[in-house]
């Protein structure tokens, strides 16, 4: 599955035809954010750390079980990667939120979620290991219920309907670029999301806000598991 099943089985990318997104409004966007939280060190933890770290940025990484369990991690990806408890990943202006769904709950009392810009990278299973079943969050979407659940946090959703290999891929192909959407209720935070896609080398799409963007990018949406290149032109 997308996201967090981190299958790496090759698929076929679909080709994505249109007008190349104007980055220029998010230059500098992500000069604030030059320390990056990511909750959970799984597939998509850590290929977001490794985009991190390649593009200039210092990561520090927690998970439910203790720096001391991420030693290969960080001697993986290098120096600029930093292996601290959960709350301590929390602490940055931006954090990358890559724990299973149904472990979201466990991050309310973690910090003071207020302001901070949180990318929401989940998928709505029910269990892990292996990847299965659905968490009930009624007519909400999961970036809805997210939100609920970190208060004040403003919640960006984003590179949850890929599956993990190509997000640790290289974006770039001769085709065109690999296409990322975004969704968000903050435009603030929407931009600061968007400018660090596009540092990574992805083609960040925006497609409005977490309810009407959200319910095309979540589990079993019609945007889920479509892997997609936009040729740029002109």
């Amino acid at each position: 599955m997308p996201a967090e099943s981190g299958r790496s089985r090759s698929r076929s990318n679909s080709r994505g035809a249109g007008t190349a997104p104007d980055t220029r409004s998010r230059m500098g966007s992500m000069a604030e954010h030059s320390t990056i939280g990511i909750l959970g060190a799984g597939e998509i933890g850590r290929a977001v750390a490794d985009k991190a770290v390649r593009h200039g940025h210092e990561v520090l990484i927690g998970n439910s079980r203790g720096p001391e369990t991420l030693k290969a991690v960080v001697e993986q990806l290098g120096p600029k990667v930093h292996a601290v408890t959960a709350g301590e990943a929390a602490r940055p202006d931006l954090v990358f939120l890559a724990v299973p769904f149904f472990a979201v709950p466990d991050l309310t009392s973690l910090t003071d979620w207020s302001g901070k810009i949180v990318v929401d990278t989940t998928n709505q299973f029910a269990e892990a290991n292996p990847w299965r079943g659905r968490y009930d969050v009624g007519d909400l979407t999961g970036s809805e219920w997210v939100a609920e659940r970190l208060p004040g946090a403003r919640i960006v959703k984003a590179l949850n309907n890929l599956f993990a290999a190509f997000i640790a891929a290289d974006p770039q192909h001769a085709e065109g670029r690999q296409v990322a959407f975004y969704t968000g209720d903050d435009a603030d935070a929407k931009a600061a999301v968007a400018g660090l896609l596009d540092e990574f080398g992805f083609a960040a799409l925006d497609l409005g806000g977490l309810q009407e963007g959200g319910r095309l990018m979540q589990l079993d949406g019609p945007l889920n598991a479509k892997h997609l290149l936009l040729q740029d032109v002109g």
